[in-house]
């Protein structure tokens, strides 16, 4: 496989550096971020010349210096290939990669890099419109005044109480509010069985270390959440893929699995899966749980995106059938109210509950508190509800014009969404080379790979109905179609 070729704007601080030295800077940053991966040919010396306007002399220097640094390989009649680079090997450069695969897949060759999305977000963070890859909403579309008016609220009252460091499980009256959230949803928890968290991440992250031991199965949606495959693996676990209809889960596969597997756990979206949409039946819901019995295995139900519903949506809370004997329920406030704010919580059975919180003492002591209060001072004041609806109302407003955008570029969605972020698409492409290619032409997209609990090669990919808003995007999509096309024409 070898690197796309495309125009990129210069790096923005090459104005004292050679033409070598600019070209060097340039392959680094792309081996470093990922977008040329190990085993990738580069481009010829003739192409890359004509490509960036260079003389040859030029690029066989640069492509001898990336050899010297380590970053490039020179096999003989074939041409330059990025080497694979072993983690804090002398002179590298470059961080070292998660591997995110499960244990029984580590001999197979890495073909996507979980590391690579989320280093580049940062990089293109300040452009949300040409980042339809992200998994949050444009800071402008959230209300930054809730969270400065609650620390005013907050830095009016007595410093003294800022000093401790908190509780296992959490602020309590923050707790003592998600309760009544939940019984909303028809979910019985008493505070002393909710748990606060830095997140959904770390939720999962203290769920595995408590329940999955090396050679558990646990059965994750194919396709999911990526960024929980690589706690599961690095646990020894074995992941097993769910796969995915425009109903939901195939649950007929699901019992298949079950009984080939005997999984130790479940995680799953019950609302608003990310990254197809879908959302469970009281139907569905109901034979997840009497396969959870039968087959004796814990369900995590992840429903980060459940605020995003509106009333009356037809999605079923699994917790809400169980009341939390063998689910246990995740909640998070990073999509709605800021990313960086890290308030999550897991409610779950009182012996769960102790396990986590005694696990969470081990990994962290406690969540930070002056976050909690943040939030609880949020809730208590009436306007995250509104806050909330705002946001619905803005997502009905784009969703339409974004899928219709895709449809025109020649993209098959899986479904046609009436709620939520996401959009999951059938490019009719390779999704990591469609991704390689945005990235050169200044957006990031998520390639469905990413989603795989295996990483395995897909045409699909995940699109923020958010951020599709630069018309550019849609001429990049019809650009590089129309090429692969020709090509294979």
């Amino acid at each position: 496989m070898s690197v796309p070729l495309t125009q990129i704007p210069a790096p923005h601080d090459t104005a004292s550096l050679t033409l070598v030295e600019q070209l060097v800077q340039w392959a680094r940053r792309r081996i470093e971020e990922r977008v040329f991966r190990p085993g990738m040919r580069m481009p010829s010396i003739r192409k890359l010349a004509l490509d960036k306007g260079v003389s040859r002399f030029t690029v066989v220097e640069a492509y001898e210096r990336l050899v010297a640094q380590g970053y490039l390989e020179s096999r003989r009649g074939s041409g330059f290939f990025v080497r694979e680079r072993l983690a804090g090997a002398a002179g590298a450069g470059v961080a070292a990669v998660a591997d995110l695969r499960p244990a029984a897949q580590a001999s197979a060759p890495a073909t996507i890099d979980v590391v690579w999305l989320l280093r580049n977000m940062l990089h293109t963070g300040a452009r949300p419109e040409r980042s339809p890859g992200l998994g949050y909403l444009p800071a402008r579309w959230l209300d930054g005044e809730l969270i400065t008016n609650a620390l005013r609220t907050l830095g009016r009252q007595s410093g003294a109480q800022m000093l401790g460091i908190g509780t296992p499980l959490g602020f309590l009256p923050l707790r003592q509010q998600l309760q009544t959230r939940l019984e909303e949803l028809e979910i019985g928890a008493s505070p002393d069985q909710i748990v606060m968290v830095s997140g959904i991440t770390q939720a999962i992250d203290l769920i595995s270390r408590i329940y999955v031991k090396p050679g558990d199965s646990v059965i994750v949606g194919d396709p999911a959440w990526f960024q929980m495959f690589g706690r599961f693996a690095s646990q020894g676990a074995r992941l097993v893929g769910m796969p995915y209809t425009p109903d939901g889960p195939d649950l007929d596969a699901l019992e298949s699995l079950v009984q080939t597997w005997r999984p130790k756990m479940l995680v799953i979206n019950s609302v608003l899966q990310n990254p197809t949409g879908t959302s469970l039946t009281a139907a569905q819901a109901f034979r997840i749980l009497r396969l959870a019995e039968a087959y004796d295995f814990i369900v995590v139900e992840d429903d980060i995106y459940g605020d995003l519903c509106p009333p009356g949506y037809p999605g079923t809370r699994l917790a809400s059938l169980d009341q939390l004997k063998r689910v246990i329920y995740l909640g998070s406030f990073s999509k709605t109210l800021a990313p960086n704010l890290r308030v999550g919580f897991i409610a779950c059975a009182p012996d769960v509950a102790k396990a986590v919180s005694d696990q969470k003492m081990l990994v962290g002591m406690t969540s930070p508190e002056l976050n909690e209060r943040v939030l609880y001072k949020i809730l208590t004041e009436g306007h995250y509800r509104r806050h909330v609806e705002r946001l619905r109302v803005r997502l009905d407003g784009v969703r339409e014009k974004s899928v219709r955008m895709l449809e025109k570029t020649g993209l098959k969605l899986f479904l046609t969404p009436t709620a939520g972020m996401f959009v999951w698409a059938d490019t009719g492409v390779d999704a990591d080379g469609l991704a390689a290619a945005g990235h050169e032409a200044g957006f990031l997209l998520t390639p469905g790979s990413l989603f795989s609990p295996q990483q395995s090669p897909t045409t699909w990919m995940r699109f923020n109905v958010a951020n599709c808003g630069d018309p550019e995007l849609a001429t990049f999509l019809c650009r590089y179609l129309d090429g692969v096309a020709r090509r294979a024409s």
